[in-house]
């Protein structure tokens, strides 16, 4: 029953694209990235491993060659893996569009996905933003659909690098998208899923970026999250202990991307977490540290009844109030510009 709503949701929600008569196109970006001052040792140490000296960098964009596929926006990595085919940066753009399937100037958004190499909930997601009225744009985190080099083969040392590398090009990819058409540059967002949501929020730490942040089933504590976890989290202890990574050792890989360490930098106004109360594989107290890291209000998080997966059935209400808050944000920045005039 649940595989059927998905397949329905996803039916209704990925309407055709018209964008497919253009060649591929080139665009010039420039890093805004600007994490400011900070007084935290802890947290300037964290910045320091992942943040970059901002420069311009090419974007391209490949649309559509079929009405029912995204066009393809490509951009360099700001670090670089040694591996040119990971290094390079996918989004699919499913585009905004108005009743005559035309390409409209709307808001975006970043969405980050989970950890299934099929990126589905991913996908599901930024389609369902799509059809409200939103450019929605699925980052491909690092060794994933279009980064994947032939012949991959994990390595447990390289966890660390792959994880900032997907944290370094989900900011990054906020300036991407900002130089191309039709996309609103006053309004640039971010969600993300389990591991989507981990990158999520960590990335949102790194400075103000992006106008809204919308993290679901994820949270902090990181190491403890491993260490004790079950299903997914249990079977990622294994096999980085057969690496030869656990206790110390798996804390000190993990250090360089726990969220928590930058949590308190969020945007408070602007960011929302979406937990499942029965979630077993990112238990919900790992939210609740998130959240209470960052100094969010309790009407900042959403509580699902549902576990890390039944909780995909709350997708359609979930990207409706990501909208909502969007639309809201915008207005709200409008107004006060308007004012101060």
């Amino acid at each position: 029953m649940l595989t059927r709503l998905v397949i329905c949701f996803v039916l209704l929600s990925g309407t055709t694209s018209a964008w497919c008569q253009d060649a591929l196109q080139t665009f010039e970006a420039t890093d805004s990235l600007a994490p400011g001052d900070e007084t935290s040792k802890d947290a300037k140490q964290c910045l320091d491993e992942l943040c970059w000296k901002c420069q311009s960098f090419e974007v391209t964009l490949r649309p559509n060659k079929d009405p029912l596929d995204p066009a393809i926006v490509r951009f360099p990595s700001p670090l670089s893996t040694g591996n040119d085919f990971n290094d390079l940066v996918a989004l699919e753009w499913y585009s905004a569009k108005n009743e005559a399937n035309e390409v409209i100037d709307a808001p975006a958004i970043i969405v980050v996905h989970e950890l299934g190499s099929k990126m589905e909930v991913g996908r599901l997601i930024a389609k369902a933003l799509h059809a409200q009225g939103l450019h929605a744009f699925l980052i491909h985190l690092p060794t994933y659909g279009l980064r994947r080099p032939e012949n991959f083969v994990p390595q447990f040392e390289l966890v660390s690098e792959v994880m900032k590398q997907g944290i370094m090009d989900a900011r990054r990819a906020r300036d991407a998208v900002a130089v191309l058409p039709h996309v609103d540059s006053r309004s640039i967002s971010i969600q993300g899923t389990s591991l989507g949501g981990i990158v999520t929020a960590t990335a949102a730490g790194l400075d103000r970026g992006f106008t809204t942040v919308h993290i679901m089933v994820a949270g902090g504590n990181l190491h403890e999250l491993i260490a004790n976890g079950k299903r997914e989290a249990g079977k990622f202890r294994d096999m980085l202990a057969k690496g030869g990574y656990s206790g110390e050792k798996l804390k000190t890989l993990l250090a360089p991307v726990e969220p928590m360490r930058l949590a308190h930098r969020f945007d408070k106004k602007n960011t929302w977490l979406y937990t499942a109360n029965r979630d077993q594989v990112i238990p919900p107290h790992h939210a609740a540290a998130l959240r209470k890291a960052a100094g969010l209000d309790p009407d900042h998080e959403l509580m699902l009844l549902a576990d890390h997966y039944s909780g995909i059935i709350y997708v359609p209400i979930i990207v409706t109030d990501i909208a909502k808050k969007i639309r809201e944000e915008l207005a709200s920045r409008e107004k006060a510009i308007d004012g101060a005039l």
